[in-house]
Formats: structure tokens, sequence, C-alpha cells
């Protein structure tokens, strides 16, 4: 009597348990920071399904890549997010804080599906590149001949371009640029910030935000601009001669990568997550968006989708990024120089 009465009440805490699976799913708690831009597609294409797969909650924390990082170095005892997405140079710095750990790519499938540049951005092992973007030079063809960063410069073209202030994301890549063209390759870009300093009452302007060169260049007011290419679109459509400029020396950019703090309270769940977002499902759907450039390889878009975005792996292979290192250690040496000699 007692076996059957054993078995019953075990029959019955199963069942129990079989009808709580969902809610205690349901407890499973991912935390991700980060940026705010087009969050409604993302919620649609990476967020809502991942949580479908994973029967887990999905907590998004958004802001600046300055506030996040101060929020993961205030909770560096006891962090209080699971994965992160931050610039380059921001994921160095931040590993250089302790603030992160290594990142065990042998539990994600996709990882061999990445471009070489998005693999081990930073040569730590602490990140890993999700998109990428170039930064050239968006340029009148009817005014002008680009084969060059430096033929920006010349007589006859400087005081119809714009250059991006040294504070913005395009004024680094765009000097370290122009010093190779000079031949002068430095990590304090004093060459480039001195040539840019020359001319700096030729110049139109030193812009801050890239919304402002459409309406520039729809006025003639300049015939050219170094930009990054997730700011492209609006030119073609200007219903002008404006084309992307492949210069010799070849194409800056940057990247953004997935960090994960050390001593996460989910670090397999924010691998999974990390994985379905570096999957070529997820990176097509956000790329035919326009919101992110494909970091992996296997993505086939169609041409209007990539004349939009930085694709494919001959792109990929020419882009030269500024190594982390020389923008963290030369930031602060770049802005006061900038300041002396061009005065913005």
């Amino acid at each position: 009597m007692n076996k059957v009465i054993l078995a019953s009440g075990t029959a019955l805490m199963l069942t129990a348990m079989a009808a709580l699976s969902p809610a205690m799913a349901q407890d499973k708690t991912l935390t991700i920071s980060v940026y705010a831009l087009s969050q409604d597609e993302y919620k649609e294409i990476v967020y809502d399904p991942f949580q479908e797969i994973c029967g887990c909650k999905l907590v998004v924390e958004t802001g600046n890549s300055v506030e996040r990082l101060a929020k993961m170095e205030a909770n560096k005892a006891n962090p209080v997010i699971d994965m992160a997405v931050v610039s380059m140079a921001d994921a160095l710095s931040a590993a250089r804080a302790g603030l992160i750990d290594k990142i065990d790519t042998a539990k994600l499938e996709n990882f061999n599906k990445l471009y070489d540049i998005a693999k081990d951005p930073n040569g730590d092992g602490m990140s890993i590149g999700y998109t990428f973007y170039a930064t050239s030079i968006a340029y009148r063809s009817d005014k002008m001949k680009i084969e060059s960063w430096a033929d920006l410069l010349k007589p006859e073209y400087a005081s119809h371009i714009a250059w991006p202030n040294v504070t913005t994301n395009q004024g680094p890549p765009a000097l370290y640029m122009l010093g190779q063209a000079l031949g002068k390759d430095t990590p304090d870009l004093a060459a480039a910030i001195e040539a840019v300093g020359d001319k700096k009452d030729e110049i139109v302007t030193f812009y801050e935000k890239s919304s402002q060169l459409v309406q520039l260049m729809k006025q003639e007011e300049i015939w050219a601009a170094p930009i990054g290419r997730f700011t492209w679109a609006p030119f073609t459509k200007l219903g002008l001669p404006v084309e992307w400029a492949t210069p010799k020396e070849g194409q800056t950019g940057g990247m953004n990568v997935m960090i994960m703090p050390k001593g996460g309270k989910n670090a397999d769940l924010a691998l999974q997550f990390m994985d379905f977002w570096l999957s070529t499902e997820v990176q097509t759907k956000l790329a035919e968006k326009f919101i992110d450039s494909p970091a992996n390889k296997d993505v086939k878009v169609s041409e209007e989708v990539a004349n939009n975005l930085t694709y494919g792996e001959e792109t990929a292979k020419s882009l030269k990024l500024i190594p982390s290192a020389v923008a963290l250690d030369n930031r602060a040496g770049w802005i006061k120089s900038w300041n002396e000699k061009v005065g913005q």
C-alpha cells in the first residue's frame, strides 16, 4: 500500500513540475546593454525571436557608450548585465579596466562564418565584431576626381569640401587615412592635423553631424566630404552625380563588437544570444533593413542593399581600422593638437 502511495505522489510531483516548467523558463532573464538606435527593428528581428527560442525574458538597457561603460564600472563587483555591444576602442578600454572576460568562441556555432576582421578585433579574445562600416569620401564626380585622400586638400578642391571635426566618429579615421596619403603615418596624426590646419580658412565647414552634409551638397556648397557608409543612402537620392571614392590608400572605418562582463551570471545564455545574433538568418534580416552591415560572410543580399552597406569580403579585407590601443592612447593628444592647429 505504501508503495502505491509513494508512486502516486511521485507522479503528482512530476505532473506539477511539468506544469510549472514554462513559468520556470520565463524566470531566466538575460540583460543586455546596447545602443539606442533602431530598437524597433532589433526587437522584431533579434530580441523577440530569441525569447521564443530560449524561453527566457530579455531585458534591454540602452544608452550612449559613456553611460553604459560607467554603469559596468560601478557594478564591477556584481555585474547587472550579461552582455553588451560597444565600439572596438571601448571594448579595449573595458578590458584594460578589468570589466570584461574572454569569450568562449568554441561555443559559438557561427564564429567561423565571420570575416577575419571581426573574429578578434583587438587581438585579446575579449570581443567579437557583429557589424562594421567603411569610411571613405562622398564626392561630386562631375566636379572633381578623387584618387587619393590627399586630393581633398588640393588648392582647386579645398574650398569645396567639408571635413569631420576630430571629436566625431569620422574625424580620426579621416585624419588617419590622410596621414597615410601624406606618407606620414604616425599615431599622433600630427602631419594630417597640420595639413588640415593649413587649409582651415578654405574648408567650408568642420562638421559635427553627417546630416548637415546632404543639404550642403544639395545646395552645391560642398563637393565632397569623408563620411561613414551608414550615412551614404541619402546622398544617392539627391539626383546628383555623387560617387563613393575608392582611394589608392584604401578605406578606413569602424566596428561595433560584443563583450561579456567578468563574473556575469548568465554566461551560457549570453553566448547563446550572441550566436543567434551572428547567425546568417539574423544578419541577413538586419542587412535587408539597412540596420547593420553583416560581419557574417555567408550573408547574401541584393545589389540595392549591398550598395547601401559595407558589404562583401573584398571590402572587409580592404578596411584599415585605427588600432584600438592607438585610439585610446592618443585621443587626448589628437584633440589638443587639433585645437591648436585648426581651432575648432
